[in-house]
């Protein structure tokens, strides 16, 4: 794209982010007019928070793979992001949302790979993603609606700011995952103990490692695959929902088990 910079966008992303700025839509010449430049603006922006000290590349996360997360943000699309390490909690834990814009929580299924997907000659599917997945897990989702104006800012430019996410809690690690039904199985969200939806693993792309077939196919056709060891959470179940300080969240997946989260 003539006169795109990727880095001026990567540094506005960046120290908004680490500000806790809300981001306006991004001047002509800076703004990735495509999810292929959403992209691009994406790892740049990852160095910077990495130096920043967020730490290493933890893993990743996939937006708007079910019907309810598509017709709330109007988006007819999966968008990726990375999540870094600083940013992961544990079920139990606490997640401080002072300075954010207006932080919510989503409902997941997660999965660690036991493998790395490197580019192959045909794309992967989600029947060879069955031997790459070493576990299954729950989630939640932490995001922060942090742009002043959604569709005036541009799904390019949400790709490129890891669309919403500020990090993720992950649940207990099932490896015995092989026997259970990831498309049947079903979920729920309860934020202080009132049940705020549901959902089941068919609503991710009709199967969930259909999700993860998609985002190991896009990463390989960057150059950055996916790897061992990384995790990845699929996409909501459920709608996301708006928290505040004295929340307690709580998520249940059915074979995968329940996760909780304070909001202080």
């Amino acid at each position: 794209m003539p006169g795109f910079n990727p880095d001026a966008a990567a540094r506005t992303l960046a120290s908004a982010r680490l500000e806790h700025r809300a981001v306006s839509p991004l001047p002509a010449g800076v703004a990735p007019a495509d999810a292929a430049a959403g992209y691009a603006v994406q790892g740049l922006l990852h160095e910077l928070l990495s130096a920043a000290g967020e730490g290493a590349l933890a893993g990743h996360k996939i937006g708007c793979t079910t019907k309810v997360m598509r017709e709330k943000l109007g988006i007819d699309q999966p968008c990726a992001g990375r999540i870094h390490a600083r940013r992961l909690l544990a079920s139990g834990g606490r997640w401080t949302v002072a300075g954010l814009i207006k932080p919510s929580v989503e409902c997941e299924i997660a999965i660690r790979l036991g493998r790395d997907l490197p580019p192959i000659p045909r794309y992967y599917t989600a029947a060879n993603m069955r031997s790459a997945v070493e576990s299954c897990m729950a989630s939640i989702e932490l995001c922060d609606d942090r742009y002043t104006d959604r569709e005036a800012v541009g799904v390019p430019t949400l790709i490129a700011d890891d669309f919403y996410n500020v990090g993720c809690a992950l649940g207990h690690e099932v490896t015995g995952w092989q026997s259970i039904d990831l498309a049947a199985i079903g979920g729920a969200m309860r934020i202080n103990g009132r049940e705020t939806g549901r959902g089941k693993g068919s609503d991710i792309m009709d199967h969930p490692l259909n999700a993860l077939a998609w985002l190991a196919n896009l990463r390989a056709s960057e150059g950055r695959h996916l790897k061992a060891g990384e995790f990845v959470t699929l996409g909501s179940i459920v709608s996301s929902q708006r928290v505040a300080a004295g929340d307690q969240v709580e998520i249940e997946i059915e074979s995968l088990g329940g996760i909780s989260l304070a909001i202080e």
